[in-house]
This record gives structure tokens, sequence and C-alpha cells, in this order.
């Protein structure tokens, strides 16, 4: 079995971490106001209302305010995707089923969750500082450190890494810039994608790709 995924940490690391029971009901309250209402509209009010706790409670789960809540949501919401992400490569027969099944579990789960759907379409701008040239290129970084080790039953550890930046630029590519024709949620359209921008680069093509 190839060894999880590292941890990807975006929280301060000098902020405390949360790990409460509070704390998990918390980010919950969070996810589900964000989802409804967006980011700028979630209050730290709010969210004590729904996770069913005080102010005083949220404040000592997290100290740093709005910011670190978010920052908590976010570290927890990644690992979970990525891992996700992860065991369907880990399932996989060979590279080409690695990386298709990659990104159609990619594509599902960030179609399926309210919250960053809800930021996609209402909030972008909230995105542009993940996603200048030096940001978007450690989030690539990390995806290949992340991602690599579990297509390593298929490649080279440098290749691997490689499949999995590559794969992520073409993901996040098309999830900016959509064609209505293709829908990388769709196994067909995902491995269309795969045999013919991302395999070509890792193994010899002995048929011509669809």
């Amino acid at each position: 079995m190839v060894p999880g995924p590292v941890e990807l940490r975006v929280v301060d690391p000098d902020l405390p971490a949360a790990t409460t029971e509070s704390a998990e009901r918390i980010l919950d309250a969070t996810l589900a106001l964000i989802a409804r209402w967006g980011v700028a509209k979630t209050a730290l009010g709010d969210v004590a209302k729904e996770a069913g706790c005080s102010r005083a409670t949220l404040y000592r789960a997290f100290p740093g305010g709005k910011q670190h809540l978010l920052l908590a949501l976010g570290e927890r919401e990644l690992v979970a995707y990525v891992g996700a992400i992860a065991e369907a490569i880990d399932e996989a027969a060979d590279l080409e089923e690695a990386l298709t099944m990659a990104v159609v579990v990619a594509s599902r789960l960030l179609r399926d969750h309210a919250a960053a759907q809800f930021v996609l379409d209402h909030e972008p701008g909230l995105l542009l500082p993940f996603l200048g040239f030096h940001q978007v290129d450690r989030l690539y970084g990390h995806t290949a450190i992340a991602l690599g080790p579990h297509l390593e039953r298929f490649l080279p550890a440098d290749r691997a890494g490689w499949a999995a930046e590559w794969t992520a630029r073409a993901f996040i590519s098309f999830i900016f810039n959509p064609r209505a024709d293709l829908d990388l949620a769709d196994i067909d359209d995902a491995r269309g994608l795969v045999q013919r921008f991302l395999l070509p680069a890792f193994v010899p093509m002995t048929t011509s790709p669809t």
C-alpha cells in the first residue's frame, strides 16, 4: 500500500489546532452557512448559532477569529478532497484508469460540494490570491507531492510527480475554462482528456486516442 498523502497545511502553524468535537461542529456549521450565504456574509455570530454554541466556545476553538476558522475549514476540506482522489488512484489497475478516475472523482466532488460551488459562482474573487503565477505553482507542487506517490506503481517517482501535476494543470484549466461538450465528471469524457493530453507524455501510444 502506498503511504497516504502528505499533510496539506494551509493554517498558520502558530495558531492552535482545533480537533475537538465542538470544533468539528463549528466547522460543519461554517460549511453549511457558506453554501447558503457565501463567505462574506458568514459572520461568527451566525456560525455560533448554527453550531449551537456560544461565541466564547467558538473563540476557544478558533482564537484567530474568522480567518482562523476559514483556514481550518479549507484545510479540512482539502485533505478530504485529496484523500478521496488518492483512494481512486490506488484502486486503479493501470495509469490510464488512475488518471481518468482522479479527474472524475475530483470533478464530482467539486460539483457536489455546495460551499465550493457557491464560491465559484458568486465569490470567485476570493480564489484569485491562490491562482496567481507563484501561488498556483505552489498548488501544483503540493499536488505532485501529495498524489505523485500514489502513481509510483505505474511510473518512476519523478515521472509520477509530473503526472500528478500535469493532471492537476489540465483539470484546473478546464474548471475555469469549461467547454459545453466536455464533462470531466463523465468517465468517457475524462478518459478522452487523459488519452489525448496526458498519456502520450508518459507511455508509448499503441493506438490512436479517442
